[in-house]
């Protein structure tokens, strides 16, 4: 069954007419493209896909079968072709994205449609929380390109090099290997500065002594890929060995825990739990994971605040850090694929303290 399918079911079963779509990662899930400025519409047995002379070609030749391009001009923009087709299925019930549309958009989709918008972010939200085959193929295939990458980024890590060229390299050859781009900007933070969990990268030269620590990835067929690696530059310390190794011990305690049923609490609580009884429990701020798919962070979260139970399919990053301010910090984040089974780690990337 396909994405498409699965969302037209899911709207009739929600006793819905039609759902509007216009995040265009929501779009490309139901219709297979991905443009802007644009929206789906989809219903029981039916999907358009309304937008402009920019992407209009593209549209035709990438849109799943069953979709329904429609073009807009300037006579006809995008509100009033929604008008027309909501006015052509009689469609009284149609769902919006009311986390995706700012309230001004919301309250002028209303008046142009002269509808009374239904919150229906749910419908889609719930179905992409478990990734189909075809989706976990892409996720993969983005992460093999982050972790090519890596591997040839590695050896250009040295004193006297800054962290904004080292984030520049990944970024160079995750594109020459295939990606679409970056999933977000990477992380490359060194000394210090890697106690900082999103810290930005600089001009700061690397010296000896330091933990560096990466946190990239990239986008293949829309599907996003995320990854975190610490490294130490010449040497480690005892206390430097003992927070990589704590936390490490604490990303296998999570990843045995994480499982569909699990709650995203327990998952977390079991990574933390080690880095408590270590003594680090205050230097860890942030949750075990996040969805990982069309966007970097999506549902369902491995988090404290999430106590429901992760759904078979799910796919969750893997990134629990110790943070030490003033002197260094350490994370290694890998992405799991949740099965009947338990899970499955797609990233390949060792995890074995590597000391360059």
């Amino acid at each position: 069954m396909t994405n498409l399918e699965r969302l037209e079911m899911a709207v009739e079963a929600a006793g819905l007419d039609a759902l509007l779509l216009m995040d265009d990662k929501n779009i490309f899930y139901a219709t297979g493209f991905m443009p802007t400025d644009s929206a789906a519409l989809v219903a029981p047995g039916a999907a358009y896909l309304v937008t402009d002379s920019r992407y209009i070609e593209a549209a035709e030749k990438q849109c799943v079968p069953g979709v329904e391009v429609i073009l807009t001009t300037r006579e006809r923009p995008l509100l009033s072709c929604l008008k027309d087709l909501a006015a052509g299925r009689a469609a009284a019930r149609l769902g919006a994205e009311e986390e995706y549309l700012s309230h001004a958009m919301y309250l002028r989709v209303e008046k142009a449609l002269g509808l009374e918008l239904i919150p229906a972010q749910d419908i889609v939200t719930g179905l992409r929380r478990s990734k189909s085959p075809a989706e976990l193929e892409s996720l993969v295939a983005a992460q093999r390109i982050a972790e090519r990458a890596l591997e040839e980024v590695l050896p250009l890590i040295k004193p006297g090099v800054s962290e904004r060229s080292i984030a520049a390299e990944i970024t160079y050859r995750m594109l020459r290997h295939g990606a679409e781009g970056n999933s977000f900007d990477p992380i490359v933070v060194a000394g210090p500065k890697s106690s900082m969990p999103h810290g930005v990268p600089g001009d700061e030269l690397i010296k000896d002594g330091d933990f560096v620590t990466m946190d990239f990835g990239c986008i293949k067929n829309g599907y996003c890929s995320d990854m975190t690696r610490t490294v130490a530059v010449g040497h480690a310390t005892e206390e430097m060995r003992n927070v990589y190794e704590t936390v490490l011990r604490a990303q296998l305690a999570g990843i045995a825990a994480a499982r569909p049923g699990a709650s995203g609490a327990d998952i977390h609580n079991a990574a933390a739990a080690v880095i408590a009884e270590a003594g680090y429990g205050a230097y860890f701020g942030h949750g075990f994971g996040h969805g990982v798919g069309l966007y970097i962070h999506e549902a369902p979260n491995a988090s404290p605040l999430n106590p429901a139970p992760m759904p078979e399919g799910a796919v969750i990053s893997a990134e629990p850090g110790i943070y030490l301010p003033g002197k260094f910090g350490v994370r290694i984040e890998d992405v799991l694929y949740l099965t009947g089974e338990g899970n499955v780690d797609i990233t390949r990337a060792s995890k074995e303290l590597l000391i360059l």
